[in-house]
């Protein structure tokens, strides 16, 4: 019986550790922790959303999709990991190559990635309002004019209706 209680409370005690050592996540990564969950956008019939898993392993993950009335329009994964100093936001879009964009600020509220030999965009923006509302926007030139689209995101549940 004195066994038993042994082995349990050496259980307990790991799993205690194996469950902070998943929560924790060392390094920049963990400082745009606040993009995790599910956000959209619904203006008319066009619905623009993203899905970010939390930070684990260096990495955070997203999928976005746009829909109107229904049906795709486009998508987009995207691998967020550490590289270095700075953060890595590589861009997988549908029906383009991948390109990849380094943050150039980091903090609370805000993450900038920037790419200045890409096309369009040269760069990436997110920035946190309270606690249920994301500012997103890309922005560069674009056949020699300046050009800026912004998202204006809500949270919202990341199970289907």
């Amino acid at each position: 019986m004195r066994y038993c209680v042994i082995v349990a409370a050496l259980l307990a005690a790991g799993a205690g550790r194996i469950s902070a050592a998943i929560v924790e996540e060392p390094g920049r990564i963990a400082q745009v922790a606040w993009l995790s969950g599910c956000w959209a956008q619904q203006t008319g019939q066009t619905i623009v959303e993203e899905q970010w898993m939390p930070p684990r392993g260096g990495t955070m993950l997203n999928v976005g999709r746009t829909t109107k009335s229904g049906t795709l329009v486009e998508y987009e994964f995207v691998v967020l990991r550490e590289h270095d100093a700075r953060l890595a936001y590589e861009a997988h879009p549908s029906g383009q190559p991948e390109a990849t964009f380094l943050s150039t600020q980091i903090g609370d509220d805000v993450v900038v990635f920037e790419n200045l030999t890409h096309d369009f965009p040269q760069r990436v923006g997110y920035r946190r309002v309270g606690a249920d509302a994301l500012e997103a926007w890309i922005d560069g030139t674009l056949r020699g004019q300046s050009r800026r689209v912004d998202f204006r995101y809500r949270r919202t549940s990341c199970v289907a209706p």
